[in-house]
């Protein structure tokens, strides 16, 4: 058979515009082959939530703290409130 001849795609036989890989030419199959390969290792890796798929590590404090107000004028208490005042 001869390779030189067969095209790396071809196209699609459902009737679209859409182009699939050609088993017939080795360069179509080795994409088919490594294309397969990838899916196969990414859907592990997610199932098994490793690589760039795995959960951030735990906080190495014991709680939160929350940040200290040092900065003069910045505490909460003198943000304008949204309520009105009832002054006299």
């Amino acid at each position: 058979m001869n390779y030189d001849d067969e095209p790396v795609f071809k196209r699609s036989k459902w009737g679209t515009s859409h182009y699939t890989y050609n088993l017939s030419n080795p360069i179509g199959l080795a994409l088919t082959v490594v294309t397969v390969l990838v899916v196969g290792v990414v859907m592990l890796l997610m199932a098994n939530r490793a690589g760039p798929f795995a959960p951030d590590p735990a906080p190495t404090g014991s709680t939160w703290n929350p940040p200290v107000y040092d900065a003069p004028g910045t505490s909460p208490s003198n943000y304008p409130s949204s309520y009105p005042s009832t002054g006299p």
